[in-house]
């Protein structure tokens, strides 16, 4: 949907780099090896980034067009998602560092282009 109270009209969601969030799991496995006790924690950068602002991450790192089309917004979908993670930071320091938006399409177009790559040549 584009119709959402948000600055541009599309939902904010909260985005974490998969390596921010395998630290964040290591982290917490030590806490509980070393004899804390098991909690729930929310994992997140405390920001948002939008659905417009995803594509265009995408279009700039990409160098090309997103073919993209708007449609009615899901039953129930908040405008804005974004975690706390200070219960996370407080208790065993988790900070993400590589989850700008911008790193984490990076990483993933990289990815992307590698896994490609590789099916072409095992072809």
């Amino acid at each position: 949907g584009d119709d959402f109270a948000t600055p541009d009209g599309t939902c904010v969601r909260d985005y974490i780099h998969v390596a921010d969030l395998a630290d964040a799991h290591v982290l917490a496995l030590q806490h509980l090896l070393a004899g804390g006790a098991s909690d729930v924690f929310n994992l997140g950068t405390e920001s948002g980034t939008s659905v417009k602002d995803i594509i265009g991450a995408v279009e700039r790192i990409g160098g090309q067009q997103v073919r993209h089309r708007h449609g009615p917004r899901r039953a129930g979908d908040p405008p804005f998602l974004v975690a706390s993670a200070a219960k996370a930071r407080d208790k065993f320091g988790c900070m993400p560092q590589r989850s700008n938006i911008d790193a984490i399409i990076e990483y993933a177009w990289r990815w992307h282009e590698h896994d490609r790559a590789v099916g072409a040549a095992s072809a």
